[in-house]
């Protein structure tokens, strides 16, 4: 009985659900491209269904090239699923993603009107958050998609759960992007990376900090890559 009761102990804390404080519970993962993050993050990359946040100073400071390599290897996977974008800031410039190795064919832009007025900004503005958080999730339930990125004004932790819920059911990467004023807040993503830009010497790239992973580095990870493309 004991021999049978250690190994069903063992089964639950292999779950990924489940985090045993920073010890690195089984998960399957994606390279992420930059070999210090893939050395600092739990499994040695992106946790391949689940959602992740990435918290930025501002939009266009580098979070897309974060994602860049991990694009390109899901967007040419056999089969591949859709990779789908839900109201990104700027225009993704075709040449550049394709320059990275980014299959076109495999993007999916969802946008939304957010036009405003005096009078109706406040109700519109809210609008719009809760069209954006409605078809990221939709994305994630859909088994359609392998990643699905999203740039939120807010979200709450309600909210990002029913995303993490629905990344894990339909086998997705999700990925947030949210202001780094939310740094210190809870949140049920699986994943919370903290990024600061860096530029040095002609040299781009940036600081993470891990502030949720499940057995990730307690250490900043800095990162570089080739500012040309994005």
């Amino acid at each position: 009985m004991p021999a049978a009761n250690d190994k069903q102990l063992q089964e639950l804390l292999a779950h990924p659900s489940v985090w045993r404080g920073r010890s690195r519970a089984a998960v399957e993962t994606v390279p992420t491209g930059f070999t210090a993050l893939d050395a600092g993050l739990p499994g040695g990359g992106w946790p391949r269904h689940g959602l992740v946040e990435i918290l930025t100073p501002r939009p266009g400071v580098g979070e897309l090239y974060l994602l860049l390599p991990v694009l390109a290897a899901l967007s040419r996977a056999t089969p591949a699923r859709w990779c789908t974008w839900v109201s990104p800031p700027h225009e993704p410039f075709a040449p550049a993603l394709e320059a990275h190795g980014v299959a076109l064919d495999r993007m999916l832009i969802v946008r939304y009107s957010q036009g405003l007025t005096p009078h109706d900004g406040r109700r519109r503005r809210s609008d719009g958050v809760h069209m954006g958080l409605w078809a990221l999730e939709q994305a994630l339930r859909s088994g359609a998609c392998e990643v699905a990125l999203a740039w939120l004004s807010r979200a709450s932790p309600r909210a990002i759960r029913r995303l993490q819920l629905a990344a894990e059911q339909g086998r997705a990467l999700g990925v947030l992007y949210r202001s780094q004023r939310f740094a210190h807040l809870a949140s049920p993503a699986m994943l919370r990376v903290l990024l600061e830009p860096l530029s040095e010497g002609g040299r781009y790239g940036a600081r993470l900090r891990l502030l949720k992973s499940r057995g990730g580095s307690r250490e900043p990870i800095d990162i570089t890559w080739t500012a040309a493309a994005a």
